[in-house]
Order: structure tokens, then C-alpha cells, then sequence
């Protein structure tokens, strides 16, 4: 940690000590980011190349963010008992593997296997939460997080403005292989050079693990029940996307495989909930002390703002390229470059929430910005063809600055909850963004534009009400020390 005053101010040019660490792991971030949205740009090429129906490249979307919803939580458990250096390095390597079978795929299925896998490099994001939150102090800690979230994020962008160019450069119908495939190369080398040139913490600071792995410890009876209510949306979201497949809706499954999935998602659950037991069963007869104990509640809510942040987030940048298209008949070339300046804004807006966390107070800033979120979505509710394209390209950009910055300033609370649980804390919270964008993309197959918008606004008022009972992390996280001595950590 460094002892610097608490005025100085986080210098993001320089590339020593934990800037330099923030600025490796954003990368990685990207990198997975660019790797994990590499078909979209090339679409049609793929689907020229490999033949596919309309049906099928609907499938390769679902299934490409299918298996991130568990990745992120197995990622986050990883990631607290190895450490954020041995895990985002092994992801790298190892999410290279579904980019060459991909690159080298002949067939649907081929593609669709790859796709699948692909999904667990989408949870990268929760290796890096956990990095940064041993680099910085409380006081940079939101600013530091949203930078990481903001510029990471921006790979999926990045990989939609170069990967046609560098398709058409290697030329041919193979193109997109190519394009694929080197993104694999770069994920590939880059987790070398990761492994080479970080470290988990600080010099001479502890890196605190979980007493037990396998599910997340809590610290009372009541939190117990609420961490397994919390499980069950993550599995509607697998059993929705399921459905999605399934004779009733895209037939891409049978009714034999859509009812194996259904009940292996259910012993899944079951499962779960025996191994949580096992890890806190302790907890109903004898509670730990006070000083080890921490809110769920607040986790809790946490998952439900990212849900309506990111999950709206995520769901936005699927359709808006379509809705502009739609609404105001544009060429699809225009209609995606106006779209893209909602993700554009994460450059910025992301940082930015987590630097008003900072400086203003978490909750506070939350409450700002969620309401100014249910606003933006009213706002894009109302948009029609009479509209000006600029006045609604406005809009787009105003709420997608309240969403970005939103998730910014919820992730700016993640890290403050119990140190040693950040990994799965962060894990849970970005699987419900992805939850969120499952809930939205199913919505929208069942109503109209106006309607989709409204249902996000909705949601953004309810989790503003449930915000209102978030407590402002103050005082100290209590860790134990390897020798039994107890180590606080600042949290404001």
C-alpha cells in the first residue's frame, strides 16, 4: 500500500508501481473482451462461409454468453484461492483454445462448441476487481476499478472496428479465420507477459484466501437464505436461455436434451446448496464474533444494480443498432456506427462513476445515477421517427452515460465488502449483469421497442428502492492474518 497523503492524486500516465499494475490488467480485460466478441464484426462472413440459417447464428449469440453467468462465479472462486496473477494468465492461454477451433471450424457444430467455450473468457472482468483492490487505497479504489471496467470493456468495441479490416487484409473467404484465429495469438502471448510482469499484492502485504473453497462463506443464519434466493435468477437464466433453444422457440434443441438441461440445472441448484450448507453450516449454531462478520444484504443489492446497469447494458448494445435501423431507415453500416457511441461512452462514463464514488460517497452517488438511469430509459421510450437522428443519438448517449457510470460506482462498492471474498463478491455481482441482459433479450422477443425501454426504466426504480437499504461501507474490513493476528483494512 502506498503511503502517499491522501490528496495526491492518481496519476493514470504513469506506468510504475499500481498504475502499472491497473494498466496490465485493463489489458488482459480487453484482450478477453476482444477475443470473447470477435464473431460479431464478421457475422455475415461466417454465416457465408459456414452456411448458416438465420436460427443458427441467433444460436451462436445465446450460446456465446450462455456459460459466462456460472464462468464468472467459478473465476471469482479461482481467483480468491490461487491468486489474480495465476488466474488471468491460465484464462488467457487456455481462452485462446476455443478461438483456434473456431478459427479452423467447418461445420455449426464446431462453431457452436467454440462459441461455448468462448464464454468463459467473458469472465475475465473478475479477475482484475480483485488485482486492483490490492494495489489501491479506499480513496482511489472507485477510480481505479472504473478505469480497469471502462477501458477493458472497450475490447469488444475495438474488435468491431479492426477485425473487418484485418479480415479483409488477410482477403478471401477465409478471412474471418484469420481474424479469429489471432486473436487467440494475442490472448496467447499476452498471458505470458502478464504472468512475467505482475505480482497479487504490493511487496510485504498479505494476499488473504477464503478458509474453506467451494462456495461462498457467509456470516449468519438469515444470510444463508438470502445468498441461496440470490442463486436461483442465475439459473432461471440458464434454464431461459435454454428455453430459447428448445422445440418451442428456435428448435435448435430437442425435447430430450431441453429436458436434461432443465434437470441437470436443477440438481445443479441442489447441489450448490448442499455444498453451501457444508462450508457454513457452522453459522447457525455458532455465529462468528461481530468483528468477522459482514452484510450479505449488501451484496444482495449489489447484484440487483448491475442487473439493471450492466444487464441493460449489455441487452442495449445487442438491439440498438437494429432499432436505429429500424426506427429511422438507415443503411446497416450507419445504423451500427450510431449505435456504437453508446459504448463508447464506457471510455469515460465508467471511470467516472467510480471516481464521483470516491469523492462524494458510495451510496449517494448510486442513488444519482440509478435515477438518472430509470430517466435515460423513459427518455429512450419516447423515441420515433419524428424525432431528429441527432436528438436521439443524444438521448442514447445520455442514458448510456447513467447505465456505464452506474456500473462504475456499483463496482466502486464491491471491493469494500470482506477482502478475502472478492473474487466470488465480484463474481456474483458480474453474473447478474449478464442475468440482466438474458432477462432484457428475452423481453424484447415479446414486446415492442417502447414497451422493452419502459421495462428497463422499471427496473431501475425498483432497484432504487432497494438501494435506499444499502449501508455506506465505513469503519474497517477485519482479515486474519496467516499467524491469527487480525489485519484492518480502511474501507472509506
Amino acid at each position: 500500500m502506498s503511503h502517499s497523503s491522501p490528496s495526491e492524486r492518481l496519476n493514470l500516465l504513469s506506468f510504475s508501481g499500481n498504475v502499472k499494475v491497473l494498466h496490465l490488467s485493463w489489458l488482459a480485460f480487453f484482450l478477453c473482451f476482444f477475443a470473447w466478441f470477435s464473431h460479431a464484426p464478421l457475422l455475415m462472413a461466417i454465416a457465408d462461409s459456414l452456411a448458416l440459417t438465420p436460427d443458427q447464428v441467433k444460436t451462436l449469440l445465446i450460446l456465446n454468453v450462455a456459460l459466462t453467468i456460472p464462468a464468472r462465479m467459478i473465476i471469482g472462486m479461482l481467483t480468491d484461492k490461487y491468486g489474480p496473477r495465476l488466474t488471468f494468465s491460465a484464462l488467457l492461454a487456455i481462452g485462446s483454445i476455443p478461438c483456434f477451433v473456431f478459427a479452423l471450424a467447418d461445420s455449426f457444430a464446431q462453431a457452436a462448441i467454440a462459441r461455448f467455450f468462448m464464454g468463459f473468457i467473458g469472465a475475465g472482468f473478475v479477475i482484475g476487481i480483485r488485482m486492483v483492490s490490492e494495489w489501491f487505497p479506499a480513496r482511489h479504489l472507485g477510480t481505479a476499478e472504473g478505469v480497469y471496467g471502462g477501458w477493458g470493456n472497450f475490447g469488444s468495441a475495438a474488435g468491431a472496428i479492426c477485425l473487418p479490416t484485418i479480415a479483409l487484409m488477410f482477403g478471401g473467404e477465409d478471412g474471418w479465420r484469420y481474424a479469429i484465429g489471432l486473436t487467440g495469438v494475442i490472448a496467447l502471448l499476452y498471458s505470458a507477459i502478464y504472468y512475467n510482469s505482475v505480482t497479487d499484492t504490493p511487496k510485504g502485504a498479505t494476499y488473504f484466501k477464503p478458509k474453506k473453497i467451494g462456495a461462498m462463506e457467509v456470516t449468519s443464519s438469515g444470510d444463508f437464505l438470502l445468498l441461496m434466493l440470490m442463486k436461483l435468477p442465475m439459473y432461471g437464466a440458464l434454464a431461459l436461455l435454454t428455453w430459447k433453444l428448445s422445440p418451442a422457440e428456435a428448435g435448435l434443441l430437442n425435447q430430450f436434451w431441453t429436458w436434461a438441461i432443465y434437470i441437470f440445472l436443477a440438481a445443479l441448484y441442489l447441489l450448490e446448496l448442499k455444498k453451501t450448507w457444508s462450508i457454513n453450516r457452522e453459522v447457525f449454531s455458532a455465529p462468528p464474533a461481530p468483528i468477522h462478520r459482514y452484510k450479505f444484504k449488501q451484496v444482495a443489492i449489489l447484484n440487483l444494480l448491475y442487473f439493471a446497469t450492466f444487464g441493460s447494458e449489455l441487452a442495449v448494445i445487442s438491439m440498438l443498432p437494429l432499432f436505429f435501423f429500424e426506427t429511422f431507415s438507415l443503411d446497416p453500416v450507419k445504423a451500427g456506427l450510431v449505435a456504437s457511441a453508446y459504448s463508447f461512452m464506457n471510455l469515460v462514463s465508467r471511470p467516472t462513476g467510480g471516481m464521483l464514488s470516491d469523492k462524494y460517497g458510495r451510496k449517494l452517488v448510486l442513488m444519482i445515477l440509478v435515477a438518472g438511469l430509470a430517466g435515460g430509459y423513459l427518455l429512450m421510450a419516447q423515441i420515433g421517427e419524428s424525432w431528429p437522428l441527432y436528438l436521439a443519438v443524444g438521448a442514447a448517449m445520455l442514458c448510456s452515460f447513467f447505465v456505464q457510470a452506474g456500473a462504475g460506482a456499483v463496482f466502486a462498492v464491491v471491493p469494500l465488502i470482506k477482502r478475502r471474498l472478492t473474487g466470488q463478491i465480484a463474481g456474483m455481482t458480474g453474473a447478474y449483469g449478464n442475468v440482466g441482459a438474458v432477462f432484457f433479450l428475452t423481453v424484447l422477443t415479446l414486446v415492442d421497442y417502447h414497451t422493452f425501454f419502459l421495462v428497463i426504466a422499471g427496473t431501475a426504480v425498483f432497484s432504487f428502492l432497494i438501494l435506499l437499504l444499502m449501508e455506506e461501507p465505513e469503519g474497517h474490513m477485519v482479515e486474519v492474518m496467516p499467524d491469527g493476528s487480525v489485519s484492518l483494512i480502511d474501507v472509506a
